[in-house]
């Protein structure tokens, strides 16, 4: 089984701290989430209560996944406490290694991040980059997958990486269970806005939403701006900046995600020949569906298919 690690550091946030839990803990079985401190004792959090662990650094030598929450001296110093060095240490190679909002100031001052992009909480980016000048920092999305490291933005991109992460460990099939079961947005995009000026449409505006379901229901269609628009009775140039406002980017970029998410699933649980997988996905081409999907993860539609096959077998 699948050993998710959690780093609880003094001064740790609890909602942070409990999103690898609630996230690898609801996958059906697939992981198991152990947390400990950096010496086995008690530590305290940001609000007015401490917590117990019961286990050590000694733990982290066993993990698959190491994920580091944030706590509330994290952006105050580039260096490391002895003892959170010696912990961060005992971390085998080949381990994946998480940072969920100001957590990746402890990688960074590991030496995790020299030379890789990464991302941290919008509100912090000045001082990371004075601390940090040798990272690449990307200030503006979600979370980065830098292969065995990954970072995310605030709290709630916490919940994105990891569900992430069990997408790409299990697939789509997995991760929608999970999404389903906390209550939560299915897929996020990594390179989605981390700041949404209207995450939600005030009550006096139409908002976008309806024509996003609408939208979601014809990917198969060839749809156009002047589509979109049309169906939320909007000016082009109304629709598209309301539009960005409430999902953090343009109607195309949603359009090639949404399109990509689905062409995941159809990959994963069925046998249909890419063609039809691209027909049925809204991609003109297979060529568009490779050249999308290969930007998105990095792989090609075969390739996937037998990924996940392959997991299935197993």
């Amino acid at each position: 089984m699948h050993r998710v690690v959690v780093l609880a550091l003094d001064g740790v946030y609890p909602f942070e701290l409990g999103i690898p839990q609630r996230v690898f803990g609801t996958a059906d079985g697939r992981y198991e989430v152990v947390t400990c401190t950096v010496d086995g004792r008690p530590v305290r959090t940001s609000g007015d209560f401490t917590i117990t662990t019961g286990r050590g650094p000694d733990v982290l030598a066993t993990a698959d996944t190491v994920v580091i929450p944030p706590y509330e001296s994290a952006p105050d110093s580039a260096r490391l406490p002895g003892p959170v060095a010696d912990a961060l240490g005992r971390i085998p190679a080949g381990a994946r290694i998480v940072s969920i909002c100001t957590g990746s100031f402890t990688l960074a001052a590991a030496g995790l991040l020299d030379r890789r992009r990464a991302t941290t909480h919008w509100n912090h980016t000045a001082r990371f980059r004075e601390f940090f000048p040798e990272v690449v920092l990307d200030p503006d999305v979600l979370f980065v997958d830098d292969g065995d490291v990954l970072t995310s933005a605030g709290a709630a991109s916490g919940v994105d990486v990891c569900l992430h992460l069990v997408r790409k460990d299990h697939g789509s099939a997995v991760a929608n269970r999970v999404a389903r079961r906390c209550v939560v947005p299915s897929f996020r995009e990594g390179g989605q806005a981390q700041y949404i000026e209207q995450p939600v449409p005030e009550p006096s505006s139409a908002g976008t939403a309806a024509t996003q379901a609408w939208a979601l229901r014809r990917l198969a269609e060839p749809l156009t701006l002047t589509d979109l628009a049309g169906h939320a009775r909007m000016s082009l140039r109304t629709f598209a900046r309301r539009f960005r406002d409430e999902a953090g980017m343009s109607p195309g970029r949603w359009l090639i995600q949404q399109r990509v998410a689905r062409a995941r699933e159809l990959l994963e649980s069925s046998d249909l020949p890419i063609e039809q997988i691209a027909e049925r996905v809204g991609f003109a081409t297979p060529a568009s569906l490779r050249q999308h999907l290969h930007a998105a993860i990095g792989v090609s539609p075969r390739a996937y298919r037998h990924t996940f096959r392959a997991v299935s077998d197993h």
